[in-house]
């Protein structure tokens, strides 16, 4: 609030046309537009969930985007749990750590919720303060500053109760509140379905890699396309069969001279999809001499520490020594390769063994037996498959993210810059 009784005054910029012409955002204090002061939870251990058990949220379950993402669903069975249900219109906020500011609005969809103890539960008075809107307002630059302002004044990242009961925002009157909340939530809706269908899709592929490679302990695969259905079995081939693997290496980093060109040099870091054209780091012309060059379509895999990374480089490049590349003979498909080393990346961890540092051996890696089959024919088949459902699914992930940032951007025009 302003000094004395002056009132803060803030406009955005932009308004639906019947709020135009109104007067602008005033500034409050959100505890004044609450039912009753911001509670925490219960403090109770989580237990395998049951149906007869009350679902519990923590704060761990709650998205990025404020969605109940329970990763596994979790109970809690305690006395007092009455109290801490969550009803229509409550909100919940983290209270600590990295998730600090994380919020979830409460849907009847997700169930009968009990929020968990890290968890600061708001009722806003929906007759002054729309729960809708104030959600949407947890994804503000202005509420983020807050968050980051208020939780650093102690050494663990954290607000109290107190501290978001007084909590400063700019509110308009309660129909443009609910205007601007509908808006953003169907944007919200449309972002969460388009999100679904990727979830759908990676799901349907990892079933399909399932039929099109043999399960384990079987050597022909349950799927087989009918022109190859009669034709020779799977055999089991070692890594080096597909062709020669180069391990990487890293020139001299006191050499300035062998950095900062433009040839691709990969480290695990530029793993971001199923291809690889660029790379954070690169090499001078000399730095590529004292590196080991890898033809472009090889097949990349990440050996030490993060095992089992792989994609496949659309350009001439070289890596670093966590990285083993196979650059495939002509009897093999690449793409084949990389969705043949992708189904067998879990049996690749256990290679590595449990220590410290995971780490595959040049010649462990080598020697790693998979079914497969020879027919390269049927290898570009199962190849093109899987690739087609990669790019919907690459098609699909692209518009979530579009339509974030569209929503991004809406946000900025339909609250106020503070």
């Amino acid at each position: 609030m302003g000094k004395g009784n002056e009132i803060k005054i803030a406009i955005p910029a932009l308004r639906f046309p019947e709020f135009q012409d109104t007067e602008g955002w005033k500034e409050y204090i959100l505890g004044d537009f609450l039912l009753e002061q911001p509670r925490y939870g219960i403090n109770a251990p989580a237990v395998p969930f049951l149906e007869e058990l009350p679902t519990y949220i923590r704060i761990t379950d709650i998205s990025e985007n404020g969605c109940f993402l329970p990763n596994p669903k979790v109970s809690v069975n305690h006395g007092a749990i009455n109290d801490f249900y969550l009803n229509i219109g409550d909100l919940v906020f983290a209270r600590t750590g990295a998730s600090v500011g994380k919020c979830y609005k409460y849907k009847e969809k997700d169930g009968k919720l009990v929020f968990a103890g890290f968890l600061i539960k708001v009722s806003p008075d929906q007759t002054r303060l729309s729960s809708d809107f104030l959600f949407q307002f947890t994804f503000t630059q202005q509420y983020w500053k807050w968050i980051d302002l208020t939780s650093t004044r102690s050494g663990q990242p954290g607000i109290n109760s107190k501290e978001l009961a007084s909590m400063e925002l700019y509110l308009p009157v309660k129909d443009e509140q609910q205007k601007i909340a509908d808006c953003l939530s169907s944007l919200d809706d449309l972002i969460e379905a388009t999100a679904q269908k990727v979830r759908a899709l990676e799901k349907h592929k990892k079933g399909l890699m399932q039929q099109l490679f043999p399960a384990e302990g079987k050597n022909v695969p349950d799927l087989r396309f009918p022109e190859f259905q009669g034709m020779k079995g799977w055999e089991k081939k070692q890594i080096k069969d597909f062709g020669e693997v180069i391990t990487g290496n890293t020139p001299s980093k006191k050499e300035e001279k062998y950095w900062n060109g433009d040839f691709v040099w990969v480290t695990a870091q530029d793993f971001k999809g199923k291809y690889i054209n660029d790379s954070i780091l690169k090499l001078t012309k000399f730095g590529k001499d004292k590196a080991r060059v890898i033809p472009k379509n090889s097949v990349l895999v990440t050996c030490i520490a993060s095992i089992g990374l792989n994609a496949i480089n659309k350009v001439e490049c070289s890596t670093n020594q966590q990285i083993n590349a196979i650059c495939c003979n002509q009897e093999y498909n690449y793409e084949y390769v990389y969705y043949l080393v992708t189904y067998n990346t879990e049996n690749l961890k256990q290679l590595a063994g449990q220590t410290a540092v995971p780490i595959i051996t040049k010649k462990s890696f080598e020697e790693f037996e998979v079914y497969t089959i020879e027919n390269y024919d049927e290898q570009q088949k199962i190849a093109d498959c899987l690739s087609s459902l990669d790019e919907l699914i690459e098609t699909t992930s692209r518009k979530v993210e579009i339509l974030k940032e569209h929503k991004k951007g809406l946000m900025q025009q339909l609250f106020p810059k503070i």
